[in-house]
């Protein structure tokens, strides 16, 4: 019970495959009270059956490239919570024709809505939402290899995740005072609705799983597992770190 008695929101869950709902699953396992983000209803509605025989479980809307909905949130959660232990934010979309073709002819309307609902919605979440954040609380957020190599079918999503892990950083720095801890986990390769949108997602993590370090498959458990970590108290001296969570392929030059 790693997280008894705290209250966070996990920002957004799209269905049973997602790392973020693994990541909230996991926190409500551990004790906490966890308020699921959908960005629309549609997908409110089917994370509502996730958590339907569930206690602690608050659902929450937010889309991202929404700039009004920030400070709608942040009454929301005022209300519903007062303050907050933890957030995370997990998403991470770039429109479909940027990830097509070269990476040399995105255009500048996809790649700054890729840098805005990828990177800059950490910044303006966290700032609508600091006012809530109670002392000594934890920010996560998730990027992946490509921010730092070239990954060829990830193009502009790997600008939108460099920049993320640098806004990491900078967050850090400016919460830091409140003992407030901003960190990014970078899984591998995992099976979900936005990583299907990445060409050739099923051979590159068969290659992963054949050629990094540990021999074996990993997935959402193994990200959550390191989330709630990071979560919890456990972790009070970590903060404006990325940590991989890829059965080690980030080390190898393969």
């Amino acid at each position: 019970m790693l997280l008894a008695g705290k209250k966070g929101l996990v920002l957004n869950v799209t269905n049973k495959n997602s790392i973020g709902w693994a990541i909230a699953d996991l926190a409500n396992q551990h004790g906490a009270t966890v308020g699921i983000g959908a960005q629309n209803e549609r997908l409110q509605e089917g994370v509502s059956k996730l958590v339907a025989d569930r206690e602690r479980f608050d659902p929450f809307l937010i889309d991202f490239l929404n700039e009004e909905e920030f400070d709608r949130l942040a009454e929301q959660v005022k209300k519903t919570y007062g303050k907050l232990d933890f957030i995370v934010h997990s998403v991470g979309y770039a429109p479909k024709e940027a990830l097509t073709g070269r990476f040399i002819d995105t255009s500048l309307e996809d790649f700054q809505v890729a840098m805005n609902a990828s990177a800059f919605s950490l910044v303006r979440l966290c700032r609508a939402l600091e006012p809530l954040l109670n002392e000594d609380a934890s920010v996560i957020t998730l990027s992946y290899l490509g921010s730092s190599r070239v990954m060829y079918s990830y193009k502009v999503m790997g600008l939108a995740k460099a920049a993320l892990e640098s806004a990491v950083r900078y967050l850090a720095a400016d919460l830091g005072e409140r003992g407030i801890r901003v960190n990014t986990v970078s899984p591998g390769p995992v099976n979900t609705i936005s990583a299907r949108g990445v060409s050739g997602l099923t051979d590159f993590m068969k290659h992963v799983q054949d050629v990094a370090p540990l021999k074996r498959e990993y997935g959402q458990s193994e990200c959550a597992g390191t989330a709630v970590f990071l979560l919890s108290d456990l972790s009070k001296g970590i903060t404006g770190q990325l940590i991989y969570v890829d059965s080690g392929y980030n080390t190898v030059a393969v």
